[in-house]
């Protein structure tokens, strides 16, 4: 009944349909007639999508139902047909009590929630026509959750596995360390590579150079060997690095260090524009994603070092690193494009390229293999657009003759032999000023996320996907939002993450995770490690369960603490629960009398209150707009207010802040919800529903833009408390006015 969107494994449906017979091996032809419908129903139920409805498991406040909730009607039919055969379904000693009152019983059996009654709300329309489907907000943006992963990591721009079975990860942070995870998340003590000593960088904020690649060989299981990608200082000149590393020959979580060969150096005029990305292609070659050299324009020789097939920067270079024991350290594969033209490095696979910041290769449909062995990238723009690529084997990507879409190099661009490929999916700057290339997700345990390419943006934060439409072959857009209301309100789920999205990355088993910091700097251990979570459709029970091979560890294990929280969420109970009754300020719980009225609040829906706490102001009144005209007083410095709703509600709009005098808008670059819970609770809401973005509530434009950048923890009085570019500094226009939904329910959007 439930065996492609359900709650049960195939051993627990083997017990039930076991239990199914010893039923009904009590009973007659007639009993089984008439009643073996009922009972394969009643039992079945526990594996129902719904049956954290159907039997009140949701709430743990309340008993878990040994039968489910069962519509009136259908009470009634099966009291009528079969009561003998409750008391044989369950030991709940009541059931045997009301066995002959059927009023009383359906009384019993009955939910509170009416709307989930079985069978009924199997033909509830509202109910099940979006059930199993990626919730998305009415503009389209998808519902998603996250998990956290790792934290404390100082700029965490790699995230590998070696594809031997263990299904151990590896992290990279920007000074040149790499770490050690184990599938318990526990982290080793003792590094698994330190060359902090060789790489190159700083920590100033947004520094390029530093460690920038690491992937392993396909057959490391067998060769233990691996490649790194760092900046170094040769003399007073700056180059990238691609290096070979073995495994230790006694440490399996620790690399030879005195085992380094370098396969490849490439000078870098410029000290930005360095590339990153290291990958094996499906056919067992290396490839090297290098930038275009650095400055703006690419403004090297004629044409720019990305149009000149002799230079390696601006470029996807293919080699092959097998069997280079002895020889060269690497050779040329004999079907690489430019091999036979004069004067174009052998090594060239793909040129036009600026800074193509993360790369990956789909793994295919798992059932299909469906897109298997593209490559997907992020190229990084210059002043207008970012764009998103599929590599393929000669191809021109356009750089520096255009940008995206769109014409940058006017002369270039209206060349004839220019013959470039364009993206599959650019977008301008006021959406983001920097892609982070990511992955097509094909892992097991989020099935609706099945070959949907999902990416993001350093800049803005801003989290993205992509879809290819069968029929027209385009690539359809949609953006990914944290999950409002109670959408993410599972153990261990999240619902917020830093806003600089360094990398993607793929396990083992092909879940998909992204790295982010709170301040991005290659020695602020902000960094954190995020796994994405469809709460909608999670798959079948053990259908995507492994069996990790052993790991011999040497070093000490660091268990996982995590530090991240769902916010703007409280899960309610139907049986009110107040805290320490005598109320005692020091334990950090809630006045016991403001609680009390919080809960008569949620009880009688006509009752309001705000809240009394002493140090929190009462919502603002904010009236409908009336031809921009504003009234005029006396505002503390970082007050707030909302605006620009069209039905005049006080609980969303636009945030305007006040500051120096006078009122301004605040731009959307960095805006997430940790911004948004401040605004609300400034006004006196209990949670944040939204942090809306992209001018949703209208363009301010009669006032001065205020704040960008805004970066807040979440406990700060006010927004001029957080971190910003600074009073009236932006770059940045109306159209990016940011906006918030705020509410004292959590039960999301009305």
């Amino acid at each position: 009944m439930y065996k492609h969107f359900g709650c049960c494994d195939y051993a627990r449906d083997q017990e039930l349909m076991a239990k199914y017979y010893r039923i009904m091996d009590n009973f007659d032809y007639y009993g089984y007639s008439n009643c073996a419908a009922y009972v394969q129903d009643l039992l079945c139920q526990e594996c129902s999508p719904y049956a954290a409805h159907l039997f009140d498991a949701e709430d743990p406040s309340t008993p878990l139902r040994t039968i489910p909730g069962l519509c009136p009607d259908y009470c009634s039919q099966f009291h009528s047909k079969c009561r003998s055969f409750l008391t044989l379904l369950s030991d709940d000693p009541r059931l045997l009590e009301l066995e002959h009152d059927q009023r009383r019983l359906c009384q019993y059996l009955e939910l509170d929630d009416p709307d989930y009654c079985y069978p009924h709300l199997l033909s509830n329309e509202r109910l099940t026509k979006n059930l199993g489907r990626t919730a998305a907000d009415p503009e389209g943006c998808l519902q998603l959750c996250l998990e956290e992963v790792a934290n404390g990591l100082r700029n965490p721009l790699a995230m590998v596995h070696a594809n031997d079975g263990t299904h151990r990860f590896f992290v990279a942070e920007q000074v040149g360390l790499v770490w050690v995870y184990l599938p318990d998340r526990s982290k080793l003590e003792n590094p698994f590579l330190n060359i902090t000593k060789a790489v190159l960088t700083s920590p100033w904020e947004g520094d390029e150079r530093g460690f920038l690649g690491l992937t392993f060989h396909p057959n490391f299981k067998y060769n233990g060997k691996l490649y790194v990608y760092y900046s170094v200082e040769v003399g007073f000149d700056e180059r990238i690095r691609i290096s070979e590393f073995r495994i230790s020959s006694t440490d399996m979580n620790v690399v030879d260090h005195s085992s380094e060969r370098i396969i490849l150096e490439i000078d870098e005029p410029a000290s930005n524009h360095n590339g990153g990305q290291l990958l094996f292609a499906d056919d067992g070659y290396l490839y090297i994603f290098t930038g275009d050299g650095g400055m703006a324009g690419d403004p090297f020789g004629k044409f720019g070092n990305a149009q000149n097939k002799s230079a390696l920067l601006g470029k996807v270079l293919r080699i092959d690193v097998d069997d280079n024991e002895r020889g060269p350290l690497y050779k040329i594969p004999p079907d690489n494009p430019f091999v036979h033209e004069p004067n174009a490095r052998p090594e060239v696979y793909a040129y036009g390229v600026r800074n193509m910041w993360r790369c990956s290769v789909d793994r295919g449909d798992p059932n299909t293999k469906e897109g298997k062995g593209r490559i997907f990238c992020g190229d990084v723009g210059q002043n207008k657009y970012e764009e998103v690529d599929i590599v393929e084997k000669g191809r021109n990507y356009g750089w520096r003759a255009k940008e995206g879409f769109s014409c940058y190099d006017k002369k270039l661009c209206a060349n004839s032999s220019l013959d470039d490929v364009l993206p599959i999916y650019a977008y301008p700057h006021k959406m983001g000023k920097s892609v982070t290339g990511g992955y097509v997700y094909r892992g097991c345990e989020n099935p609706n996320l099945n070959g949907m390419y999902i990416f993001g943006d350093f800049m803005s934060g801003r989290l993205m996907s992509l879809k290819e439409n069968r029929n027209t072959h385009s690539w359809e857009y949609n953006e990914i939002c944290m999950g409002v209301g109670l959408t993410c309100s599972f153990p261990g789920i999240i619902n917020n993450y830093y806003p600089y999205i360094i990398s993607f990355a793929e396990d083992e088993a092909g879940e998909l995770y992204f790295m982010s910091t709170e301040i991005p700097s290659a020695t602020s251990p902000t960094g954190v490690v995020y796994k994405i979570v469809d709460p909608s459709r999670r798959a079948p029970p053990g259908k995507c369960h492994y069996e990790p091979l052993s790991v011999r560890v040497k070093s000490n294990l660091i268990p996982f603490k995590p530090k991240e929280t769902l916010i703007g969420v409280h899960v309610p109970t139907k049986q009110p629960i107040l805290s320490n009754a005598e109320g005692d300020p020091e334990d950090g719980s809630k006045d016991w009398l403001q609680e009390l009225l919080d809960i008569f609040n949620e009880l009688d829906g006509q009752i309001t209150t705000t809240p009394i706490t002493p140090t929190t102001p009462k919502p603002l009144r904010t009236s409908r707009q009336r031809k921009g005209r504003r009234r005029k007083g006396k505002h503390k410095n970082g007050a707030v207010r909302l605006v620009g709703d069209e039905e005049g509600r006080r609980d969303r709009g636009r945030v305007e802040v006040y500051a120096n005098g006078e009122w301004g808008t605040v731009c959307d670059d960095l805006w997430n919800t940790k911004n948004a819970v401040v605004v609300c609770r400034q006004l006196g809401f209990r949670h944040a529903l939204k942090a809306a973005k992209h001018g949703e509530f209208g363009e301010g434009t009669d006032l001065k833009i205020i704040l960008d950048d805004v970066q807040c923890e979440g406990t700060e009085e006010t927004l001029l408390d957080c971190q910003h570019a600074g009073i009236g500094i932006h770059n940045c226009a109306h159209y990016e006015d940011a906006g918030v939904i705020c509410g004292n329910s959590d039960s999301g959007l009305v």
